[in-house]
């Protein structure tokens, strides 16, 4: 089998909150939490913290033995992680990019994310959805939205509310995108030669950069969800479910 790395991308300059990844959540971190559920999964023990910031270096020391540091100037968690295999070398098969703001991730989802390459060889680039639970999810921009072909790679990811229903008599269902891609590692580094497209500029999504060239991205499913911390209130939504014992499994 491939040899495997999932990759967590830990900045520090989070523009809605930053220091993010760094508050804690009973008594473990953010970034500490995502690691623990990332050594959970079922194909790999390689679980490398990639960041530009020296306090999120000496946290992740506390619990990590592969960290790297990267330079601030890295647009997205995709292109620090090919910065960090390209320049420190590392020799990994399959990169999974798992977000560090993802504390409520499930393991079956990285499972899943992994199997899309593990199972077909011209896969190049995958990621994973879900069923959106409630319409406030759909109308919020924070939550981006996909829609696939019937082959189940992405046409697009937005922050608005696509597939439009015209007439409002036709069901629609709405998939909500989780924050976890995998790559091939030949194309996360062609990805980095990539320029940014300009729709990426004004959705601020990475993964559109993958689209606007011509690549495709295979989308996988999972019933779990999950809530990324984009924001104070998400980071106190979170902590409410922990204490209730919602660890990461939230359907």
């Amino acid at each position: 089998m491939e040899k495997i790395g999932i990759f967590i991308p830990a900045r520090y300059k989070s523009v809605r909150f930053p220091g993010k990844l760094l508050q804690k959540i009973g008594d473990k971190t953010i970034i500490q939490l995502v690691y623990e559920q990332a050594k959970k999964n079922k194909y790999t023990n390689e679980i490398i913290i990639v960041t530009d910031n020296e306090k999120i270096k000496e946290e992740a020391e506390k619990f990590c033995d592969k960290i790297f540091m990267t330079p601030e100037e890295c647009k997205s968690g995709s292109e620090r992680i090919g910065w960090a295999i390209k320049n420190y070398k590392l020799e990994y098969e399959i990169v999974v990019n798992l977000q560090g703001d993802e504390p409520l991730i499930n393991p079956e989802t990285i499972n899943k994310g992994v199997e899309l390459l593990l199972e077909d060889r011209e896969v190049e680039v995958g990621t994973i959805i879900t069923k959106f639970k409630n319409k406030e999810e759909i109308e919020n921009p924070n939550f981006v939205k996909v829609v696939l072909d019937k082959n189940n790679f992405a046409l697009y990811f937005s922050r608005s509310k696509i597939p439009y229903v015209r007439d409002k008599d036709i069901e629609c269902e709405y998939y909500k995108h989780i924050g976890i891609y995998i790559f091939r590692k030949n194309f996360l580094l062609k990805y980095l030669k990539l320029a940014e497209g300009k729709l990426e500029q004004i959705e601020k999504l990475e993964q559109l950069r993958i689209l606007e060239n011509g690549y495709k991205i295979k989308i996988g499913y999972t019933e779990y969800d999950t809530i990324g911390i984009d924001t104070y209130e998400d980071y106190q939504r979170i902590k409410e479910k922990i204490s209730k014992g919602d660890n990461y499994v939230i359907k």
